[in-house]
């Protein structure tokens, strides 16, 4: 027989529908308000518009990337299960990482377009 009471089992089926719910709710209202706020800055003149950094976005996220398929890969390929499927779970973060540090690496030493807009 099962140990636990139907009572037990209705609460625990309902924290999850409960928290996602509850996480909903807040995306929504951070949603809401940051296009009001956004909405308010635009009628004051205020606004301006974030810069992204896409070089430094690239070089960030492809260490971080490529550090963690490294260690994902070194332990499941050592300590864990030897080469099989499960060594993906490196391999594929290694890879995107690897490609993001290629990118950088090649749009940093890219020659720089300068237009004439006087001709």
């Amino acid at each position: 027989m099962n140990g636990t009471s139907a009572a037990a089992q209705v609460i625990i089926s309902i924290i999850p529908i409960v928290g996602i719910f509850m996480g909903s709710i807040v995306i929504f209202f951070y949603l809401l308000w940051n296009y009001r706020r956004r909405t308010l800055l635009i009628k004051a003149g205020h606004y301006a518009k974030p810069e992204f950094n896409l070089l430094t976005f690239s070089l960030l996220s492809g260490l971080l990337l490529s550090s963690v398929g490294i260690a994902l890969t070194v332990f499941l390929t050592v300590a864990v299960e030897g080469v099989s499927y499960g060594l993906l779970g490196g391999i594929i973060p290694l890879a995107v990482g690897a490609g993001l540090l290629i990118f950088y690496v090649i749009k940093r030493f890219e020659p720089k377009k300068q237009s004439n807009l006087n001709e």
